[in-house]
């Protein structure tokens, strides 16, 4: 694992803190991470990037010129679901990366859209979390269960959302999860309340259908975890059924 610390100056925003890490084929990115720690992730391909969320809307900057030290293009935008911490720069990245191609599950983008409508097999719990109202950018593609991205297999997790996607590089066993699970303030499946950082639980649509998209997770015995807020998880498969049994009791 490379650790490097990049200190960023935002227009408007004073200066912020940066970090990234560098595990195998993955980049994380993390804004704020002493205090509010926002992920978003490259995926390193042979001759591009496969860039999942787009964290906040002054991230832009930080991702493009993260991509620059990389030295490799961003050629997709990847989104776990449609909530702002994850949605934030994407309608500046595309100012800047007109042309490539983004990516959200089928029923996340009706968040996109603004629908916060529920269909009559969901969990008829309100949907909650921030959805931008004034997004611009709509996804070019759209994702179900199974389909290829790259090196990415997507994966249906609903729960924070009603369309919430993780992705599996099949390279690593890596999963990137989003907040279909957190690691800042302890470990916890996408509901669960973690009083130091009980954030994801407050914006979480559906704890039942997070827990049982967590198990999913873990039928896959993943290597690596990579979640929406806080540190990569190794080996993670052990600390999930606990926190699914956490969620549970």
């Amino acid at each position: 694992m490379v650790l490097v610390k990049i200190k960023l100056t935002m227009l408007a925003k004073g200066d912020w803190d940066m970090r990234v890490i560098k595990d195998g084929f993955l980049y994380q990115l993390t804004f704020m991470p002493n205090f509010f720690p926002v992920n978003c992730y490259f995926v390193e391909e042979e001759d591009s990037l496969t860039l999942i969320d787009a964290a906040l809307p002054y991230s832009s900057k930080g991702i493009l010129n993260s991509a620059q030290k990389v030295g490799k293009p961003i050629s997709r935008i990847v989104l776990t679901h449609a909530h702002g911490d994850h949605v934030g720069a994407l309608d500046r990245l595309k100012e800047e990366l007109p042309n490539i191609p983004v990516y959200i599950s089928k029923r996340d983008s009706r968040l996109m859209e603004g629908d916060l409508s529920l269909d009559h097999h969901e969990d008829q719990n309100p949907i909650r979390g921030g959805v931008p109202k004034n997004l611009k950018t709509r996804a070019t593609e759209l994702l179900e269960d199974g389909d290829t991205i790259g090196s990415l297999i997507a994966i249906e997790t609903p729960g924070h959302t009603p369309g919430s996607m993780s992705f599996l590089d099949k390279r690593t066993n890596t999963i990137i999860v989003g907040d279909a699970l957190q690691s800042r303030g302890g470990i916890a499946v996408a509901g669960d309340m973690k009083p130091l950082f009980p954030f994801p639980a407050f914006g979480t649509w559906s704890k039942k259908t997070a827990l049982e998209s967590a198990k999913k997770i873990v039928s896959y015995q993943p290597e690596v975890v990579a979640v929406g807020h806080g540190e990569i998880i190794k080996k993670p498969v052990h600390a999930i059924e606990k926190a699914i049994s956490h969620l549970e009791k």
